[in-house]
């Protein structure tokens, strides 16, 4: 049988952490910097996980 082929937007935009868990970047700042506050730009540099209603998605876009 031919290996799955991972969603290929997907595969550039989220990664998988070694427990299995899904990481995504944040929105909102790619632009307009100037008129969020210190601490918004500050928290959207980490990455967080991605939410329990999306990882059924996330398991078909990244098999694996």
């Amino acid at each position: 049988m031919p290996k799955m082929k991972k969603h290929s937007a997907a595969r550039k935009r989220f990664k998988r952490t070694a427990s299995g868990e899904v990481k995504r970047g944040h929105a909102y700042k790619r632009h307009l910097m100037a008129s969020k506050t210190s601490k918004r730009k500050r928290h959207l540099r980490h990455s967080t996980e991605i939410s329990v209603a999306d990882k059924r998605h996330f398991r078909a876009l990244l098999p694996g």
